[in-house]
């Protein structure tokens, strides 16, 4: 019956001149949802399921997940169809080896371009990190985190590194969780990210290169503690 209610308000909407989800709103729309968890890793996506949930044809969707199979996010089988692409810890190990070439890159970028205005942002959001850790703010450090990230790339203003690390994170994103959730990490990567923002705001690319690399240096090695502990029974 619930198919047959979204059928004809899709027809509807289609009569009434309502805008259709394209290609691009569809991979959106199921990146976003894969990203936070919405799908399991494994867990088939059913091409008619998805279809009539975000009320696009199969042609769109299927083309969505084709996109979205070339970052790493889906993975397509031969007469089985697609299912969220689950990153074993040694992927994310070589993934975040590539993410700290380009990162560095990144910081260098930034060092060699900041303003005054993004100076003073910068160092505003290292005293936010600062103070976050202090008060067991984990949620918050954590989005001051992505917040330093962003912003460093939006000064570096290197286009073909945002995209790569874009597409990383998306790859990244539940080890990044799992990251979080070390106890005692924050306290770990503040003192790295500070040297980060020490190194762009003296506007010293080395510095700043050098301070990234040691930053993401400490998530592989994390990561490789997750790979060397035993599995649970």
């Amino acid at each position: 019956m619930q198919s047959g209610v979204r059928y004809i308000v899709n027809n509807l909407a289609h009569s009434r001149g309502a805008r259709v989800p394209d290609n691009s709103d569809v991979r959106n729309r199921l990146r976003d949802a894969i990203l936070r968890g919405a799908y399991a890793p494994r867990q088939r996506l059913i091409e008619a399921d998805l279809a009539e949930e975000y009320g696009a044809s199969r042609f769109t969707l299927r083309n969505a997940l084709i996109q979205l199979a070339s970052e790493g996010l889906v993975e397509l089988q031969p007469n089985r169809g697609a299912r969220v692409r689950e990153i074993t810890v040694d992927e994310a190990i070589e993934i975040t080896e590539i993410r700290q070439a380009v990162e560095s890159l990144v910081a260098e970028r930034a060092a060699e371009k900041v303003t005054d205005h993004q100076i003073a942002f910068l160092r505003q959001v290292g005293e936010d990190m600062r103070a976050a850790v202090g008060r067991n703010d984990f949620m918050r450090y954590s989005e001051l985190n992505s917040t330093l990230h962003s912003a460093l790339r939006d000064i570096a203003d290197h286009s073909a590194s945002t995209r790569v690390l874009e597409q990383l994170h998306g790859q990244m994103v539940r080890h990044q969780f799992r990251l979080f959730l070390v106890p005692g990490r924050p306290n770990l990567s503040l003192p790295e990210h500070l040297a980060i923002i020490d190194g762009v705001c003296d506007r010293d690319p080395e510095a700043a290169g050098a301070a990234m690399a040691i930053h993401v240096g400490s998530v592989i090695a994390t990561l490789r503690s997750f790979a060397e502990a035993p599995a649970l029974s």
